[in-house]
């Protein structure tokens, strides 16, 4: 596949609305009038230049918007009366990857973030016009300057200038001509990373170029969009985009506040902003009048000038091979899962502690990949961790301060969502997650970080409907989420104190609630709900990298056969990975699809693999028709990886994230990016949410499966499925089945899902490609056992030839789909079943202990069986040691030890009864004390 970087003379053959657009240049002082819908707007050929004799000392800090994590630039500046910058006191909490002490912690000085205070300023105005052709020379009174139009550039007139400068120094040189919009007459504006909506920045900021998903600021008047472009050439593809290589910044506010679109190159004291007298400075610009709103103008400008599109392929790997493997790692000790603590080590930010996301992406793995394994090593002591927990992040050390960590067993730390899902998959044969369900819905609890979350939300009550079918749970959940529409969505947001977001950090905080509102049109099928959801879902691809445009060329990576270092692991003394220096597709190696990390991080995490919008995006963009948001959902996931690729990409472009074998390392020997061993698990159940989703959206709805709602915490939301069947066009009742190496295709460009019923496996293929597949797939004879009467039917009319020792050959369109039944034949189905053959026994499930404030719980496991389970909420500053008493089916009494803490028991049970429970606990001063007795269970 080729995808070009559209080169200066070559970026204006694309046509569109703009492309109609007229330019007039009547005079200097009349201005460059464009004419586009209609409509005319003056640009000015006005420049500010900015010197400055010493360096200015170019930093990022963090800037002190009240709600909002977030690094900004500034300069050091001699003049108090320009120190206008309030730098941000960043406490012990915020610390660990991703935050660099280097931004956050230095010492204050007379700063200023505003760049009309950097140096000396001079505004040059030209003052002589000429015309050649389709060209417009302007004169500027001071001959440093000089610019020209090239007026039928397509899609937008380009605006370059010249500057030589006649004494040494720092210079910035800064279109200033864009029309400016009065904040009162805009009706949204843009400015990356975080200012969205009518969210307008306090003062002119200056975005650098590595931190502009789209090198432009914008303003939309109701009419058209305006904006002011740098060309696609002065963000290259390599080196990977940094602030020491950044050659310009963007800016909105001008000195009277007004909404007016700036480019700055270069940066003041940034790359190239050193020059000597007599030398040549050269830059170019698009001047943007589009008559679309600002979604739609960055997309155009994404697909027309930066070549954004369907560009990404398998190549390496089927999603379905990624999933194996990384599903093996995550069950591998390289993955660190601490048992003793029932949880991922958190090490990369927390030293000694562990981090869950959900029990429901192992529950999902066991069920859809029946594999018991994982249900008892991961899925069910992550159900414990969730229910007793009172935060996501556990740390037994009292004193750890770093991202508020709780070593307090005050749970449940799950979701009500989470809550709903566990009750809902077993069968409801659980009430006390109903008692937990309306106790959550009733408070408030904080699960992440310091993030307050109320519990009575339109949300909740949504899925509170979902458990329970109460329809008044429903009606809440509408009028509550029309409230929100009216004072959300609806008003554009002008601060940021959206309460549903709780704290600005990560991106989902500075949109709408669209993965909600997408699941309560799909409740209700009411269109208001989708159409705010694609508002949102295109608001929050603006998140997602578009620049720099991608070569269609190879890149050389791994120089010297080294990956690249990332600096923060330097510094905590890990060893350097190596792989062979090779060459690769420049595709390949894209973050176009990718959104950074959050806006705290940015700076850091340039471009994360955890792309948990995908599905929800893509679902989204088939409901509305809307092909960017298809297309955005697949560049984020396709052909990136074949295993866990750790976090983001970070510090150059290489191919060790792709290896199979790159995450099979110690912690101490990744030095690549960083490891969030809490990310695995979601991020396999990311791809089984994926591919699901897209023969969703492949086959019209024809396959579809039930989902619940994984709410997780920051952005890690995806749907989990498995827990009850679905359709595969038109046949009811098939369940999921998808274990490992359940085929083989000979081409990596085929993604499947695989269902079964009875005697049927049912088989859905999506091209990822744009050539046809033709190739063989052969089932796993240890999972499917065929017969000689055992055959392959086409449910879409795809090309199926016969069915011959288990294999078959298959041929795919471009892009397309091929779904196929094979029928008499065997499926070899070890834990599924058992874990979903509902129990119709409810009753007596959970129990209270007041010694030692000790809950206990008995879950009811479908035919696999039942556990009870006892923690304890007093810590070890109060007891050394519990010991559990219960009596088993004949009444014996056994006995548990634990010495300590989190005290807490699990006792497997292989039928339900009806079972005595007591505890004797020793405290700190060697007193004994025996608790009363409580019964649990039929």
């Amino acid at each position: 596949m080729k995808i070009g970087i559209p080169r200066l003379t070559a970026c204006f053959i694309f046509m569109t609305f703009a492309a109609q657009a007229q330019v007039r240049v009547p005079s200097a002082a009349e201005g460059i009038r464009i004419t586009s819908a209609g409509r005319q707007y003056t640009f000015q050929p006005a420049f500010r230049v900015i010197f400055s004799e010493r360096d200015p000392a170019m930093a990022l800090k963090p800037a002190g918007i009240k709600n909002v994590e977030y690094n900004v630039l500034t300069w050091k500046v001699e003049d108090s009366s320009r120190a206008d910058f309030q730098q941000k006191k960043i406490g012990a909490a915020m610390a660990g990857d991703g935050f660099d002490d280097r931004i956050l912690r230095t010492r204050s000085e007379w700063r200023t973030a505003n760049i009309f205070n950097v140096g000396e300023s001079t505004v040059l105005q030209a003052n002589a016009i000429r015309q050649v052709k389709d060209t417009v020379f302007l004169g500027f009174p001071s001959n440093e300057l000089t610019a020209f139009v090239l007026t039928s550039a397509k899609p937008y007139p380009v605006l370059h200038f010249t500057f030589r400068p006649k004494r040494d120094g720092h210079y910035s040189i800064g279109f200033v001509g864009a029309p400016a919009v009065p904040v009162p007459e805009a009706k949204e504006i843009w400015q990356p990373l975080i200012w969205q909506e009518l969210r307008a920045p306090e003062a002119a900021f200056l975005t650098p170029a590595f931190m502009a998903t789209l090198p432009t600021t914008m303003v939309y008047n109701g009419q058209h969009t305006l904006g002011v472009l740098a060309s696609p050439e002065h963000l290259p593809f390599q080196p990977l985009p940094t602030l020491p290589n950044s050659q310009f910044g963007i800016a909105l506010r001008n000195e009277q506040g007004k909404m007016q679109p700036q480019v700055y190159a270069p940066i003041p004291g940034g790359y190239g902003s050193k020059m000597k007298a007599g030398t040549l400075f050269r830059f170019s610009m698009q001047l943007v009048a589009e008559p679309q709103d600002i979604t739609h103008t960055y997309q155009f400008i994404a697909e027309r000038i930066f070549g954004f599109r369907d560009y990404r392929k398998n190549d390496i790997a089927s999603l379905n091979t990624v999933l194996d493997n990384m599903t093996a790692y995550a069950m591998s000790h390289y993955a660190w899962f601490v048992d003793s603590l029932k949880g991922f080590a958190y090490s990369t930010d927390v030293p000694g502690a562990v981090k869950n996301v959900s029990s429901l992406h192992p529950l999902e793995l066991s069920i859809v990949r029946d594999d018991s394994v994982m249900f008892e090593k991961r899925a069910y002591p992550l159900t414990e961790f969730m229910l007793s927990r009172e935060k996501f992040l556990f740390s037994l050390d009292s004193l750890q301060k770093i991202q508020s960590p709780s070593r307090r067993l005050k749970g449940p730390v799950a979701p009500l969502s989470e809550l709903v899902a566990l009750y809902n998959v077993f069968g409801r044969s659980n009430p006390f997650y109903l008692q937990m369900m309306e106790r959550e819905y009733a408070g408030a609890r904080v699960r992440n970080l310091d993030v307050k979350e109320d519990g009575a939300s339109w949300i909740n009550a949504m899925h509170l409907f979902k458990a329970t079918g109460n329809r008044e749970y429903l009606s809440t959940a509408i009028s509550k989420a029309n409230t929100y529409l009216r004072d959300r969505v609806y008003r554009p947001q002008t601060a940021f104190n959206d309460p549903f977001a709780g704290s600005f950090f990560f991106w989902p905080a500075y949109t709408n609630r669209w993965i909600e509102l997408l699941q309560l049109y799909e409740l209700t099928s009411d269109k208001k709900y989708l159409d705010a959801a694609v508002e949102g879902a295109r608001h929050y691809a603006m998140f997602t990298w578009m620049a720099p445009a991608v070569p269609d060329s190879m890149v050389t990576v791994n120089p010297g056969g080294k990956a690249p270092m990332y600096w923060y692991l330097r510094s905590k003394g890990h060893a350097q990975v190596y792989y062979p220096e090779e060459k690769a597709p420049a595709w390949r190696l894209s973050e176009t699809g990718l959104t950074p990390e959050s806006s705290g991080t940015s700076t850091g995490h340039r471009g994360i693999f955890m792309t948990n919008f995908a599905p929800w995006m893509l679902k989204v963009g088939y409901y509305a028709k809307d092909t960017f948001l298809m297309n955005v959902a697949k560049a984020s996931t396709i052909g990136r990886y074949r295993n866990f690729p750790g976090y983001h990409i970070n510090t150059e472009r290489t191919t060790a994230y792709e290896k199979e074998d790159f995450p099979l390392r110690e912690h101490k020997a990744q030095s690549v990016n960083s490891f969030h061993y809490n990310h695995i698990l979601p991020m396999a159940a990311m791809l089984i949410d994926y591919l699901v989703t897209d023969v969703f959206v492949r086959s019209k709805g024809k396959v579809h499966f039930p989902a619940e709602y994984v709410e997780g915490y920051a952005y890690l939301q995806n749907n989990m499925y498995g827990g009850a069947p679905g359709t595969f066009y038109g046949e009811k009742d098939v369940q999921l089945w998808m274990p490992a190496k359940l085929l083989t295709a000979a081409s990596p460009e085929l993604n499947y899902i695989a269902g079964r019923k009875g005697d049927r496996v049912f088989l859905a293929f999506t091209n990822q490609s744009k050539t046809t597949v033709r190739t063989r797939i052969a089932l796993n004879p240890a999972l499917v056992q065929t017969t000689p009467g055992s055959r392959v039917t086409s449910l879409n009319g795809a090309v199926a030839g016969s069915l011959r020792q288990g294999a078959f050959d298959c041929t795919v369109a471009p892009g397309d789909l091929a779904v196929f039944v094979v029928e008499g034949v065997k499926p070899v189905v070890r834990f599924q079943e058992k874990i979903l053959s509902g129990s119709n026994k409810k009753g007596n499930d959970f129990g209270e202990i007041k010694a030692g404030n000790a809950k206990a719980m008995l879950f009811r496991l479908g035919a696999y069986g039942s556990r009870l389970f006892l923690y304890l909420e007093d810590d070890d500053t109060r007891w050394r040691s519990v010991q559990l008493h219960y009596t088993d089916a004949g009444g014996k009494e056994n006995r548990l030890r634990d010495t300590a803490y989190p005290f807490e028991f699990t006792v497997p049970l292989p039928q339900e009864y009806k079972l005595s429970c007591w505890l004797t606990l020793e405290g700190k001063d060697g007193s004994i004390e025996t608790s009363e007795k409580i019964t649990i269970g039929n």
